[in-house]
């Protein structure tokens, strides 16, 4: 049997499809991907069955929304691997990765992906352990670090709270720094990059019912 070819999206689809993208690239990065689909239509003035027409399930729009989000991880670990200075790749890869996952909450690393996404974040996982191991050999990466760290440190990073991608970006590559000394057997305790100005608590913490704000006397 020979394939089908696919029927072409009507313009009117194909501007409804590309609207669900943007919208949901904008409201996953700005909020997480706890999003409910319903608010995802709501933004992109659709309806929800529209957007289960084009995407069956919502883990189909997430990975739909940042197919070009992995390429980018992936490529930010080569970058590092092909540096002359293992330790420093090392480095700049803890530096990129933050970078990335602070500007975007959509964090695609949490994405279930299709089989080529997989195969691409196995081959990028591989290329981190390789350049995990040449840092150590250099005598400068601790050696009792493990991967678990990094993802401890990616976790940890995007919880940082900040009005705008820009100081979520700013406040992350002043924790990579820290992070990054952390990391090394003899830290290089080198000037922090600049400050962010952070609240104290959350607004989630706000409403918690044992955290009250307090008051002056």
């Amino acid at each position: 049997m020979t394939a089908q070819p696919r029927t072409p999206l009507r313009s009117d689809a194909r501007d409804n499809r590309e609207r669900i993208l943007a919208v949901a690239r904008a409201v996953f990065a700005a909020e997480g991907i706890d999003v409910p689909i319903r608010e995802i239509a709501r933004c992109a003035q659709v309806g929800v069955a529209t957007v289960y027409r084009h995407f069956p399930t919502k883990d189909v729009l997430l990975a739909a929304a940042f197919a070009d989000q992995r390429p980018s991880c992936a490529s930010i670990v080569e970058d590092g691997l092909a540096h002359d200075d293992p330790w420093r790749g090392f480095g700049l890869v803890i530096e990129k990765l933050l970078e990335v996952h602070a500007r975007d909450r959509g964090s695609a690393s949490r994405l279930p992906g299709t089989v080529d996404l997989v195969a691409e974040r196995d081959r990028t996982l591989r290329q981190l352990l390789d350049l995990i191991r040449s840092a150590k050999d250099t005598g400068e990466l601790r050696a009792d670090f493990v991967l678990e760290d990094l993802v401890l440190a990616l976790m940890t990073n995007e919880g940082i709270q900040a009005a705008t991608p820009q100081l979520r970006a700013a406040t992350s590559r002043r924790f990579a720094a820290l992070m990054i000394q952390s990391f090394q057997t003899r830290p290089n305790l080198t000037t922090l990059p600049p400050a962010v100005p952070l609240p104290l608590i959350s607004e989630q913490a706000t409403h918690h019912p044992h955290v009250r704000p307090k008051t002056r006397s």
